[in-house]
């Protein structure tokens, strides 16, 4: 095996294309009060509802717009609009046992990176959407930096009824694509006084500014695979005395054995959705 440590086993230098992080930062919000949207069916339960609890939140998509920023030549705004599927228990009467249902939140955050300037127009042999020829199947790539967001599921941790006091929160356009995961389209256009849910979750996400450059790398040797396959069919049993016992979940470690976490935050700007 190569010794990566050692740059005098560099058998060579070669030149690469590869995506560069230009910048990046990593935030924590809390996002309380978001307002949830219902199918037609499921408004009309939270119309009769006495009280909710939220189960677990789920990240289904973010859509993110990228403009440069004309004032800071080379930094770029990244408007990042988040959907979230979280699943409530609601209760309609004291005595009786909770149903379940599911609705849809958002949330807008823009953050502001450096992404360098480049003024190149990148042709490729992919056949792109944007351009098609008939002779050469070559497409322009665009020389705005690509936006990147990593985002674990939120963390539940409040939910509500409340009535809607203002017509500004059924002035919201939820796409297709993610009314999909309800199975219809939601009720967004509601007059005021009509009851609906708003949860509070704990939102952990990090955002990368990334733009492709030639670079010149040292070369160790090829990625050649260490491990063989296990084509192993053992009996489950056999499989279960090799896994480690779980001491961590019996005897959890004292707060002076964990690594204290460190908050970094982006230059944001942000309003719920």
């Amino acid at each position: 095996m190569a010794d990566f440590k050692n740059f005098e086993n560099c058998n060579d230098a070669v030149c690469i294309d590869a995506g560069r992080v230009y910048d990046s930062c990593c935030d924590r919000d809390c996002l309380e009060d978001l307002r949830c949207f219902f199918l037609p069916e499921t408004q009309t339960l939270i119309n009769n509802a006495l009280s909710v609890r939220l189960r677990s939140a789920e990240v289904l998509n973010v859509f993110i717009d990228v403009e440069p920023v004309n004032f800071n030549k080379g930094y770029y705004s990244c408007d990042l609009t988040f959907f979230f599927l979280l699943s409530f228990d609601l209760y309609t009467s004291p005595s009786t046992c909770p149903q379940v249902i599911n609705g849809i939140a958002t949330f807008n955050k823009k953050v502001i990176l450096y992404g360098s300037c480049g003024a190149v127009k990148t042709f490729s042999n992919i056949v792109g959407e944007e351009c098609r020829n008939h002779h050469t199947n070559t497409f322009s790539g665009s020389n705005t930096p690509k936006c990147v967001v990593s985002a674990v599921d939120p963390v539940p941790l409040s939910a509500k009824i409340g009535t809607i006091h203002d017509c500004y929160e059924s002035s919201c356009c939820i796409p297709d694509c993610v009314c999909e995961a309800l199975g219809g389209h939601v009720v967004t256009d509601v007059p005021r006084g009509t009851p609906t849910v708003y949860a509070t979750i704990g939102l952990f996400t990090v955002v990368q500014l990334i733009r492709n450059v030639q670079m010149l790398i040292p070369v160790y040797d090829f990625c050649v695979p260490q491990k063989s396959c296990d084509h192993s069919t053992a009996e489950p049993c056999d499989t279960f005395s090799r896994i480690q016992f779980p001491l961590d979940d019996f005897f959890p470690p004292r707060p002076d054995s964990i690594d204290d976490q460190k908050d970094c935050g982006c230059f944001t700007t942000e309003a719920n959705g």
